[in-house]
């Protein structure tokens, strides 16, 4: 903890010139891109999965045919496929599992007083504490107030952002046999595919309840993420 809390100290001070009080928010900020910089080679992997994933469908389909009446089989079927070419059904989830431990990091340093001895409890965004929630900033100022207008600027990129990725995976589940890629009935895929366009908007969520540093994070990523599979999937 006190060596991650060094290095967002440290990229703070680099940072202050520039964004004076909001240096440490830029610099978990920062720290995040790097985060996703060092992950973006798996984060091609997966789009390179998810694609020969997608080019199996036909197969996939032959298979569903002939183990219609045998849902085990054909589950079993297209796993022994995946094996056979060498693809990964879990592949897509290694970059987001991959950055679950900075985000407990942040997390747990602004959520513990005693977390740290350094002075990053006491850095804000403008003027909403890295250590505060949405809450503190409505019982201090209300929405429109000081902090809660930094809170406001956040749920509006993370709104747009999902509003993009919403687009995106309902054109992707139109465009996609989602049953015949994971080898399970088309009603448990049907059910599935309702819901993955919402999960974008659970960020929101997130935002709202963890500390702001934490948050700064989930919003950065979450950016990134937009963007990179804008790059990779198109």
């Amino acid at each position: 903890m006190s060596v991650f809390a060094g290095l967002v100290e440290r990229l703070a001070d680099l940072l202050q010139p520039l964004f004076h009080a909001s240096a440490a928010a830029a610099a978990i900020v920062l720290f995040t891109a790097l985060v996703r910089l060092l992950l973006h080679p798996l984060s091609r992997a997966a789009a390179r999965g998810q694609k020969a994933r997608a080019a199996l469908q036909p197969r996939i389909g032959e298979l569903r045919e002939k183990y219609r009446k045998n849902p085990e089989k054909l589950q079993k079927a297209v796993l022994e496929l995946h094996a056979e070419e060498k693809v990964s059904p879990l592949s897509g989830c290694l970059p987001s599992l991959l950055q679950m431990p900075a985000f407990f990091l942040l997390y747990h340093l602004f959520s513990r007083p005693d977390a740290d001895g350094s002075g990053l409890l006491g850095h804000r965004l403008l003027a909403a504490p890295l250590d505060g929630r949405w809450a503190d900033a409505l019982a201090g100022g209300g929405a429109f107030g000081a902090a809660g207008a930094v809170y406001l600027g956040l749920f509006a990129v993370v709104a747009v952002v999902a509003a993009v990725n919403f687009v995106r995976a309902r054109k992707s589940l139109d465009t996609t046999d989602v049953a015949g890629m994971a080898g399970v009935s088309r009603g448990a895929a049907g059910a599935v595919g309702k819901a993955v366009p919402y999960m974008s908007f659970f960020t929101l969520v997130t935002v709202a309840v963890v500390p702001l540093a934490a948050a700064l994070y989930v919003v950065t990523s979450t950016a990134w993420s937009a963007a990179e599979r804008f790059l990779l999937y198109r």
